[in-house]
């Protein structure tokens, strides 16, 4: 364990898998309310496109999928019929995780707005509202799948190597914003519950704001860049002599626009009754 929370939380899951703990009205109800706020925000706007602008919640983001946000946002692939509910349940997750928490006996400050003055005359403000602050650092609250849970959240090193979604810039801005440290990621298994607390303890604060005044100062150029290059694939440690689209684009919604000659199909090395889907790159 990593934090000195985890042993609270777990003892107090324990204890209440076992009939030996409960949780008090007055959390049940600020969960509740959560949980209701959450409804309102996925479901009662109609999850409408607003306009762009730099967000924490996106300021970790590649740059060209910014650019995309920012002037083709009508190219994006529609959002599946999981995404509701892949994002109501991480907001249901952070309700109950909160809840938890309070009842653990571990003293945190809620959710706050912040704002992060950003530039040579600090003249552009990235603004959001940080998860939580615990021992004095901020923390994010994630819920991840099976695969997350246990390979990019093993640690902040493999969180940082494919960090498509920006989860460390978030973390820094916010901190930075909050004038706080920045702690790390209270993670919950989407699949069997299973909690844990992972550090940003090889975070480099200066290179992570410069990350974000970089990412300022090209967004606001508002000159389109491919942010990652295809690469060859390989097939069992073996080149196959085809080249695929980088990792770092497998979830961007506009992969399809920004790499028109990509063809996504069936492996095509691959013998399985169901192979996965793999993103080639046609010359």
């Amino acid at each position: 364990m990593y934090h000195r929370a985890e042993l609270a939380i777990h003892q107090y899951l324990e204890n209440a898998a076992n009939g030996k703990s409960t949780m008090s009205d007055e959390t049940i109800d600020t969960v509740a309310r959560e949980v209701a706020e959450a409804l309102k925000r996925q479901f009662g706007s109609g999850n409408k496109r607003g306009e762009f602008r730099l967000r924490m919640s996106n300021i970790g983001r590649p740059t060209c999928q910014l650019w995309f946000d920012k002037n083709k946002p009508e190219t994006a692939l529609p959002k599946p019929t999981t995404f509701v509910m892949n994002m109501m349940l991480g907001d249901i997750v952070e309700a109950v995780f909160k809840g938890v928490l309070k009842e653990s006996n571990v003293a945190f400050e809620d959710t706050d707005k912040v704002s992060l003055p950003v530039g040579d005359s600090n003249d552009t403000h990235v603004s959001g509202s940080y998860d939580l602050i615990v021992d004095g650092a901020v923390d994010d609250v994630k819920s991840a799948s099976d695969w997350s849970y246990r390979n990019k959240f093993e640690s902040y090193d493999t969180l940082a190597k494919g960090d498509s979604f920006g989860y460390v810039g978030q973390l820094a801005g916010y901190a930075k914003a909050a004038g706080k440290k920045a702690g790390g990621w209270w993670v919950v298994n989407k699949a069997n519950g299973g909690i844990k607390y992972v550090p940003a303890d090889n975070l480099d604060m200066e290179v992570e704001l410069d990350k974000i005044k970089q990412t300022v100062e090209t967004v606001n150029k508002n000159e389109f860049k491919r942010c990652f290059k295809p690469v060859p694939e390989f097939f069992r440690g073996k080149p196959t002599g085809n080249t695929v689209l980088n990792d770092g684009c497998k979830f961007c919604d506009y992969r399809h626009e920004c790499w028109p000659n990509m063809v996504e199909e069936p492996s095509r090395m691959s013998k399985a009754k169901d192979p996965k889907i793999v993103a080639y790159i046609e010359e």
